[in-house]
Formats: structure tokens, C-alpha cells, sequence
């Protein structure tokens, strides 16, 4: 079936059709009416039937009642083209062989792919990725993100290496994340080019979230079909066991890898990179374990793109902000057509550049790095010409427009911006050129050779690095750039210039929301100069000089101001308490705040609340600054708040060590905030008490107003520092465990305490082969591994000089021959503390016997 490959373009090459299936698994075709109309030539050997037997023949004649049952049910949940669903565990004659399947549509075919199940005890796919995410949400950056993840799959897949690809605009690729096992070599940072994956076969990896190739030598399994039906022309794109191009099989061959996985990485929808695992030795994993993997891809795209959102949105959002002051200032003045050119300063905030040209009213302006003039209105010819009215960007402006070779080292990418709609005025952003150096995992060049049947695309076969300098391209233009260019463009054309080409229409709806932006500014006005006006009323009437009236009225709106300020900084979210609180004891007593001792839940209050409670706490600190606790310098003021079983929020104050108080002679407006202000604006509970010894108040915010926030992270605790004083591993640790999760939770902590590479193994013969690559610096070993014990990997290692430590569930009663007695045994579960402890007990061993420890 596998025919002569004929292609004068690799992107050509219909690997959707293949005609075949991998063998570790066999493939059925039914029609409407569950009869067999396709199969693949290796269902006998997993059926017993043979293949003139199986087609043509009722599906119910061939498998059992209950695998037919499984299989109709899945199929009302094949929701659209895309869609696959699996069932494991299902006993297809009844005979007690049990096989996982994965049902899908390919047109008018059900494909139903089945592969025998592999039962591996203890293996949860939920709780393993559920641990996954956990370990890869603790990170921060992309890089970060991808090292850590890679990480956890090869500990779920146990492929010799995980590398995390990365796409680039111009269809190329980066390794920028690896974990591979000790001896391998390292490919982190090489580029691909992007012919080495083509076109067609993105395509499937955006479709389909996950690829596997077991062995590459396997040889394929043909598919066979009846007369009225044509094999050769099914759509495998959703297939499980598709069978593979030999161009990428040679591809492989040339890399030495014998088996593969690739596991997609989308954003958007589309295709930003892979995870691509290689071994290089035949390795299935269970359908269960790819169906975890596929997850875990699923949800890591989901992480990385909302990290990646969040950089764009903070990006996005400033440039917002100075729009909207670019809005109101352009809406004070009368518009004309030279109006932009009051504004250069604005753009270049708003999106990243070295330099700006401004083409409005047949004049250009230039600031920052750019062309010269003469060059920039060649440039505006150009773009007028190619792109009239439409945004345009190249971060090689050489390759779009050949005269920008002469000036590259100056400005090498742009980014132009119409402002009208005649090609006339534009608004070009450059950037300056970046020299780089790319690590290319090989000449990235295709190669082609002439046969009987014309010319052949050949796999390269040279990976050894090859350096090229990038010359005249700038940072790249990103999606963010061109949705802020756009928004800019278009408040251009409709807020600023407001030219006479924009129809009559768009102005009066432009002018519609000036004029409820400004009533709604006017109202928000009004009510803050009504605030203002009544803390004027209220302080002069207790004031007794123009100075102590000054103060008081500032220290007020004072309060009002950093209140204001924190919720405008969330955005008008909900503040925590202890930001109020702290702001406040800040701004009396500076780096003595410490005197307003703290207590209470993570929580949040509503705007609303939190700026009537700013004053309320501006008063109480005013008052204890002036005439309580902290009039004293021994004096201190505790707050402790807590959440009633209503969720009511109860703030106690209560001073100490102050003077002797005497209650007010009367309720000033001080006090009149205090008691009056939490009931009537929030509806909630207010009492003060002036006791002899100190002033106790109690204020209760209701439910509504109130949320609990998670704790912030604070200074590292007394344990965290202990950490720091224990002993460290180096270099490449050794886990021998036969549980995965067990094995997760150990590498973690060997990582903790300094191992730079953790090589984990199940069984003897695996830890053996590990340190026959790479000889560890410290090994971890579970003395029972099931039908065997780890003892002769502890001898291999004491014959090394390779420290270890034995793990049991046994604890010390386990059976230790006497000469591997002195070895430090700790009890499971593993924890930091208990391999911490042996690690000491092994160093003090070796100080007395005058060697090395396991960090040196």
C-alpha cells in the first residue's frame, strides 16, 4: 500500500488518506446501518475473524451485544466533525479481552479504532493531571511555565524527552522549554524550519489534540474494503492509529528517533506550538495515559493563553488610559486637520517604537529614530500604493519594500496607521533593527533529488547546529500592536479629526457619547463637589484657627484621596481592609505604623464601604493621634476584625497605653462621622466607647458589602528560612519508585533541595540502565517494588560511591542486609523534612568518616 512518494512540494503530500494504520491497534469502517464496510488487514489477529469474513457484515455479527451497546451510545455524543469519543475497557467478544476504543465520523463512515486496554494499577488520570496543574500554576513567566510543565509529561509519559515547541510568525520553530534524560543532547534554544512541519500536517495537529507513533519501523497495517467502497480514500484526519508519512518516518530515522509523540499546544484556536515527546526506543503508552496527556495539553493552552492575555490586556490597558486622556484633550479644542500633530508624544506611549512620522496636511513630522523625511514620503507612496486605507506592518521592511534596505539600521520594521480615508494622512511607527543569532538544528534549507518520477523533497539528514545572524528585522509586531493601532485609527477618524469625509451618522453618534460621557462626568463632579462642600460646612464649625481648619479639611479629603486611589487602581474592585488600614497608620505615623497592631481574615470591601470606612478610620486615627494611644509614645491601637455567622464583617478598636481619657464635651463633626456614617450610608452598626483606659469602638459592615480575598503572600516564614540551612543536592538525583504519583511528589522535593536533574525508574532493570548513561550524584530508593526489591540497585550505587537513602513502607524493620545497614532509611509517604533529616544523618556519617557529602 505504500507507494512511491512523487512530490515536488512537501506541503502536498495527503497525509489525511494514508490508506493504513499503525499496528498496535485495528481499525473498522461501518455505514449507516452498522454494517462492516472497511477494515483494517490486522483486526484478525485481534478478532479471530478473518477479513473476508468481517466485511460486508453486520457489526453485531462480529463483536459482542455489550460492545455494540458502548458503541451506539458514544455515537449520539459525536456532537461535530471534530468530535472523538473514547470508551476503555470494553470486552469486544465476550471473551474477557478487554480493548479501549475511539469512535468518530469521517464524512458519511463511522470509524470505530480499537487497541487492546493496558491496565496500570494506580494510574488516575484525573488525579495525575489534576497534580500537574497544580505544580505548573506556582510558576511565573512563559518559560517558566513551559520548563515546568515538560517537566511533569515526562513524568507522565516517560519519553527520553519532552521538548516545548514554539511557532513564529514566519511558520518557523524554537525549543523553548526541554527535559530529557541524563546523557541526551541538549536541543533547548535550536530553531526548526518551517518546512520540517508542513502546512498540512498543522493542520491536524489544530484539529487533533494529540499524535502518537509507537515504532517507527512498525510496518503499517493496510486498510481493505469491499468493492462499492475505495479504502484509499478515507479520511484518516481524526484518526487514532493513522499511519505515518514515510517522509517524516525518514525524518525521524534521521534523528534516531524511534518513537514519538506530539501533544498540540492552541491558542485562539490556533496552532502556537507543540509538545513534542521523542524516545528513542519503541514506546506505546495506554490509551488512558495519552487520553491524560491530551488533557493536560488542553488545560496548559488554557493557562498559557490567559497569562498571555493578561500581559496583553495590562499592555492594552495603558495604551486605553492614554487614549482616554488623549480623548479629553482633543475634545476641548477645536479639530482640524493639523490636530494630530498635537498628540506625537501620545502615540509613542501607546504602542512600543523607537520613532514616529506624521504625515497630516502634506507635512511630515518626525520624532524618535526614524527615516529621513525624504525617505518617509517615498515610504507613504509606497504605502498608499500597496495598502491604501488599511493597516500595514513588517518587522523586515526590506522584504515588503525594497528601497528600506538603506535605511534597516535606523528603522526596520514599521507600522503605518491610515488616518483618512483618501490616501493622505498616516501615522507610520518604526522600529530599529535587532541583530540576533539563531540556532538552527541544522541548515534549515530544503533539499531535493531527481528520480524516475521527477523530483523528491529529502528529509534532511544533518542536525548538527548551524549559527546564522538575522539581519534588518525589527522586534515583531504583535496581535496587541495592531488591536491598539486599530482602536487608534478609528478614535482618529471619529473623536479627533473628525473629517469632513466621516458621514453624518458616525458624527452624531460621536457626539451622542461625548455628550453622556460629559453628563456623566458632570454628575460624578457635582457629587464630589457636594462632598467637599459639606466636609467644609462641617470642619469650620469645629475648628478654632484658620490653620487647625486647613489641617483638618485636608487630612479629610486626604482620606478620601487614598481611598479613591485604591479602588481606582483595582478598577473599581473591591479593596482589602488591611490595604486600608495599613494606608491610613502609614500616613500617621510612617515607619512606626507598627504601632497599630493588625488582626483579622483576608477580606474586602465594596467601594462604596470602603470609602465611607476611610473616613471612619481617618477619624479614629486623628482622634488617637491627637488626644489617645498614639498621642503616647508607649501607646498602641489594636484592630481585629472578624466575619459573624451572618458574614457580617465586626471591626473591633480598642487603644492601650495611652493617656487617661476623657469623653467629648460635645459630638463634633469628627464624631459625627464616626457613629453616624457606617448606619446611614451602609445600613450597618456603629458604637464608641470612651473608657478611662483607652477607646473601644466596634463597627459592623453588613454582608453584602463584603468578600473574602486569598492570603497575600508575605515574608518567608520561620520554616521557609530553616529550609534554607539544610543541606543541598547536586547534579543528577536518582528515583526508584513504582508508584507515579509517589514518584511526582519525591522528584519535586529532590528539585526543592538542589538537584539540578531528577532520572526517575520503576524497576531494577530501568535504574540500572539510568546509571549505566549517567552516574547519579544521590539516589532515593523504594526498597519494595512489588515482585522485586531495589537492594541491587543499592549495591550498584555503593560500589559507585553514589550516596542514597532507602524508602519503605515498613519503616526501619525493613529486611537492610548488613552491609548496606548503615544506608538511612525513611518511611512513606515521602516529605521534605524526612529526607531533609537523612540527608543530615548521611552527612554526619560522612564528616566522620572523612568524605564528601551528598551536596559536594
Amino acid at each position: 500500500m505504500n507507494e512511491p512518494v512523487n512530490l515536488t512540494n512537501c506541503d502536498r503530500e495527503p497525509i489525511h488518506v494514508p490508506g493504513s494504520v499503525q499496528p498496535f491497534g485495528f481499525l473498522l469502517v461501518l455505514v449507516s446501518d452498522f454494517t462492516i464496510c472497511m477494515a483494517s488487514e490486522n483486526a484478525p489477529r485481534y478478532l479471530g475473524v478473518e477479513i473476508d469474513r468481517l466485511l460486508q457484515q453486520p457489526v453485531e455479527a462480529v463483536l459482542s451485544e455489550e460492545a455494540v451497546t458502548a458503541i451506539r451510545a458514544r455515537v449520539d455524543y459525536l456532537s461535530g466533525p471534530d468530535a472523538v469519543e473514547r470508551v476503555f475497557g470494553v470486552d469486544l467478544q465476550g471473551e474477557g479481552r478487554l480493548f479501549d476504543l475511539a469512535i468518530h465520523f469521517s464524512g458519511a463512515y463511522l470509524v470505530v479504532e480499537a487497541e487492546p486496554s493496558l491496565i496500570e494499577t494506580g494510574v488516575n488520570s484525573g488525579e495525575l493531571v489534576r497534580l500537574m496543574l497544580g505544580r505548573i500554576r506556582k510558576t511565573t513567566g512563559t518559560l517558566d511555565l513551559a520548563q515546568e510543565a515538560a517537566r511533569q509529561l515526562k513524568l507522565l509519559t516517560g519519553f527520553d524527552r519532552i521538548m516545548v515547541y514554539r511557532f513564529h510568525p514566519d511558520g518557523s520553530g524554537e525549543v523553548i522549554a526541554e527535559v530529557a534524560s541524563s546523557g541526551l543532547e541538549p536541543f533547548l534554544g535550536l530553531h526548526y524550519p518551517a518546512s520540517d512541519i508542513p502546512r498540512q500536517a498543522r493542520q491536524l495537529y489544530q484539529r487533533n489534540w494529540l499524535r502518537i507513533i509507537a515504532d517507527i519501523n512498525a510496518v503499517p497495517a493496510p486498510l481493505t474494503s469491499t468493492p462499492a467502497h475505495n479504502a484509499g480514500l478515507l479520511d484518516l484526519s481524526m484518526s487514532v492509529l493513522r499511519s505515518v508519512s514515510p517522509i517524516h518516518i525518514e525524518y525521524l530515522r534521521n534523528m534516531g528517533v524511534a518513537a514519538s509523540m506530539s501533544v498540540s499546544i492552541l491558542r485562539d484556536g490556533k496552532l502556537w506550538g507543540l509538545f513534542a515527546c521523542h524516545h528513542y526506543a519503541p514506546h506505546h503508552l495506554s490509551f488512558e495515559k495519552r487520553t491524560a496527556a491530551e488533557l493536560f495539553g488542553q488545560m496548559y493552552s488554557w493557562l498559557l493563553e490567559s497569562r498571555e492575555r493578561e500581559t496583553d490586556v495590562a499592555y492594552e490597558t495603558r495604551a486605553h488610559q492614554v487614549q482616554e486622556r488623549l480623548i479629553e484633550r482633543a475634545a476641548a479644542q477645536a479639530h482640524s486637520k493639523r490636530a494630530i500633530l498635537d498628540f506625537v508624544a501620545d502615540y509613542r506611549q501607546m504602542i512600543a517604537c523607537d520613532g514616529i512620522a506624521v504625515w497630516s496636511d502634506e507635512e511630515i513630522t518626525l520624532d524618535g529614530e526614524t527615516p529621513t523625511e525624504e525617505e518617509v514620503h517615498d515610504l507613504i507612496g509606497f504605502i498608499n500604493r500597496t495598502s491604501p486605507g488599511r493597516i500595514c506592518a513588517s518587522a523586515e521592511i526590506a522584504k515588503v519594500y525594497a528601497a528600506g534596505e538603506s535605511f534597516r539600521d535606523r528603522a526596520a520594521g514599521f507600522l503605518a496607521i491610515p488616518i483618512s480615508r483618501a490616501p493622505r494622512d498616516c501615522l507610520i511607527f518604526f522600529r530599529r533593527e535587532v541583530l540576533r543569532s539563531v540556532n538552527w538544528a541544522g541548515d534549515p534549507n530544503k533539499t531535493y533529488s531527481e528520480g524516475p518520477l521527477g523530483p523528491r523533497l529529502t528529509p534532511r539528514k544533518s542536525f548538527e547546529l548551524w549559527r546564522q545572524t538575522v539581519e534588518g528585522q525589527s522586534k515583531p509586531w504583535t496581535a496587541a500592536d495592531l488591536r491598539i493601532a486599530e482602536s487608534l485609527r478609528v478614535t482618529l477618524l471619529e473623536v479627533i479629526l473628525q473629517l469632513a469625509e466621516l458621514a453624518a451618522r458616525e458624527r452624531r453618534g460621536a457626539q451622542e457619547r461625548q455628550e453622556l460621557m460629559i453628563a456623566e462626568l458632570n454628575h460624578r463632579v457635582r457629587n464630589i463637589l457636594s462632598l467637599v462642600r459639606g466636609l467644609v460646612a462641617q470642619s469650620k464649625d469645629t475648628a478654632t484657627s484658620i490653620e487647625e481648619f486647613a489641617s483638618v479639611l485636608g487630612g479629610r479629603i486626604q482620606a478620601l484621596a487614598r481611598a479613591h486611589d485604591q479602588i481606582t487602581n483595582l478598577n473599581w474592585a473591591p479593596v482589602a481592609l488591611r490595604s486600608l488600614l495599613e494606608s491610613e497608620a502609614g500616613a500617621y505615623l510612617g515607619v512606626r505604623a507598627g504601632r497599630v497592631r493588625m488582626e483579622g481574615p483576608d477580606v474586602a470591601l465594596d467601594p462604596k464601604a470602603f470609602a465611607t470606612l476611610a473616613l471612619v478610620v481617618h477619624e479614629m486615627m486623628t482622634n488617637s493621634a491627637k488626644y489617645g494611644a498614639l498621642a503616647d509614645s508607649t501607646g498602641q491601637v489594636q484592630v481585629i476584625w472578624r466575619l459573624d455567622p451572618g458574614a457580617s464583617l465586626v471591626i473591633d478598636w480598642k487603644e492601650t497605653g495611652g493617656p487617661p481619657v476623657q469623653p467629648p464635651s460635645r459630638r463634633g463633626f469628627g464624631t459625627t462621622i464616626i457613629e453616624r456614617s457606617v448606619p446611614f450610608d451602609l445600613r450597618g452598626d456603629a458604637e464608641i466607647r470612651f473608657d478611662l483606659l483607652g477607646v473601644q469602638a466596634r463597627f459592623v459592615i453588613p454582608a453584602n458589602f463584603v468578600q473574602m480575598v486569598p492570603a497575600m503572600a508575605g515574608a518567608p516564614s520561620h520554616h521557609q528560612a530553616k529550609h534554607e540551612q539544610t543541606p543541598r543536592l547536586s547534579g543528577t538525583a536518582l528515583i526508584v519508585e513504582d508508584n507515579l504519583i509517589i514518584a511526582m511528589g519525591a522528584e519535586v522535593i529532590l528539585l526543592e533541595l538542589g538537584a539540578r536533574h531528577v532520572d526517575t525508574a520503576a524497576s531494577v532493570n530501568q535504574a540500572l540502565k539510568s546509571i549505566e548513561r549517567a552516574v547519579p550524584s544521590f539516589g532515593l530508593l523504594d526498597i519494595n517494588l512489588g515482585a522485586e526489591s531495589s537492594l541491587a540497585v543499592g549495591h550498584r550505587l555503593k560500589e559507585l560511591g553514589v550516596p542514597f537513602i532507602f524508602a519503605t513502607g515498613y519503616g526501619e524493620r525493613a529486611p537492610i542486609p548488613p552491609e548496606l545497614s548503615d544506608t538511612p532509611v525513611i518511611q512513606k509517604p515521602y516529605t521534605r523534612e524526612l529526607v531533609e533529616k537523612a540527608l543530615s544523618k548521611m552527612i554526619k556519617q560522612a564528616e566522620s568518616a572523612g568524605h564528601d557529602g551528598p551536596g559536594d
